[in-house]
């Protein structure tokens, strides 16, 4: 399939697991994962209107970035190294993967030499794979607790990422489990803002995430092909 069939079909099944789960279409994002294909790649994607792209390193979207810059609304999805964290606030909307104190001390230290409140997701390894970064989901309430005393940093959402599973019904408890966490949140009103988005499902479980209530799914291959 081409890129436009592809986009066709993702949309097509993203709607149909609103469907299923009673949800609203519009309640559900897509974030183009691009961090594998090239600007003329990318950029055919963003004239497909997809605005929201997602990348995990400034060295390789510095291209797209200048490229396309204000078309879109960057995402960064990636492991965020505290010496990185200069090359991405001020540039991507969001950070996805904010799981550590040090990182939350720098990301707000940066945000104040820029007078900008800085957008973050909170990465949780609910599924407690060593291979994976985040917080472990009994370390969450704790750093929210730290996390809340930054000024410059606003918690707007949760991020996970699940086991490749050959079934992807097998990840189920693993969104659902990132849910639980925002909802819990919220019903504490431990933040001075409730948190909205839930960033998890790729490629292989995105269907399943949406059914948990996902309301950023990050496609790459399945969306933007492989080159």
């Amino acid at each position: 399939m081409n890129l436009q069939e592809r986009a066709e079909q993702v949309r097509f099944r993203i709607a149909e697991a609103c469907r299923r789960s009673g949800r609203d279409r519009d309640s559900v994002e897509i974030i183009a994962v691009t961090k594998y294909v090239s600007l003329d790649t990318a950029r055919a994607v963003v004239d497909l209107g997809f605005d929201k792209i997602g990348e995990n390193r400034w060295q390789d979207v510095k291209p797209k970035w200048e490229a396309l810059g204000s078309r879109v609304e960057w995402h960064f999805i990636g492991h965020l190294q505290t010496n990185k964290v200069k090359d991405v606030v001020g540039k991507f909307r969001y950070i996805h993967s904010l799981d550590r104190l040090s990182l939350a001390k720098e990301i707000n230290k940066r945000g104040e030499a820029m007078d900008t409140v800085v957008d973050c997701l909170i990465q949780v390894n609910i599924s407690g794979e060593e291979s994976k970064y985040g917080l472990s989901p009994e370390q969450f309430f704790p750093f929210i607790e730290q996390v809340r005393s930054f000024p410059f940093i606003r918690v707007a959402g949760l991020m996970t990422m699940a086991p490749y599973e050959s079934e992807p019904e097998d990840t189920r408890p693993v969104f659902r489990g990132l849910r639980q966490l925002r909802d819990e949140c919220n019903q504490r009103a431990l933040l001075k803002e409730e948190i909205r988005h839930l960033s998890m499902g790729m490629s292989n479980d995105f269907e399943v995430a949406i059914e948990e209530g996902a309301t950023w799914v990050r496609l790459g291959s399945i969306l933007v092909g492989k080159e």
